[in-house]
């Protein structure tokens, strides 16, 4: 569960999770960590440069490249040319899912209610059985059309 200041926690998660994977926590991604907890929300990656101007865009590419091979960024998929990240949800403990839309690529996060994330993990764990499959976790994109496309 996040609490008040996540930051910290945060951090501390990042730094752990990049030394297991034999890298460190460099102040280029603690930057890169603190854009992303500050934006709060799938971002392209000129995005995140736009939101902390002290990062280099090539910088930016290789850090987060690395963030997401070491568990602590996320890549969303989008039917546009950029990517977009965000911090993953083991390093921010915040469970969430996306609506994409098909036409800009822009990402939104949602969160369901918790009774709503219960019944919905029981459903996929009975689908995952029937197929004998253990799911460990569940993430959801809806697609559509954003009110500005629409």
């Amino acid at each position: 569960m996040p609490t008040d200041d996540p930051k910290p926690d945060t951090h501390q998660l990042a730094a752990d999770s990049l030394k297991a994977h034999g890298h460190r926590y460099s102040s280029a991604r603690r930057r890169i960590v603190e854009a992303l907890l500050r934006i709060d929300g799938p971002v392209t990656i000129p995005q995140l440069v736009e939101a902390d101007d002290s990062l280099a865009l090539s910088s930016a590419y290789r850090n987060l490249s690395v963030l997401e091979e070491s568990g602590v960024a996320t890549r969303v998929v989008t039917p546009d040319d950029h990517a977009r990240f965000e911090l993953a949800e083991r390093v921010t403990r915040r469970h969430h899912h996306h609506m994409i839309c098909t036409d800009c690529g822009d990402v939104l996060d949602f969160e369901l209610p918790e009774s709503f994330e219960d019944s919905l993990d029981r459903e996929l764990h009975q689908a995952g059985r029937s197929a004998t499959f253990t799911i460990d976790r569940h993430h959801l994109d809806l697609l559509g059309t954003c009110s500005d496309c629409g």
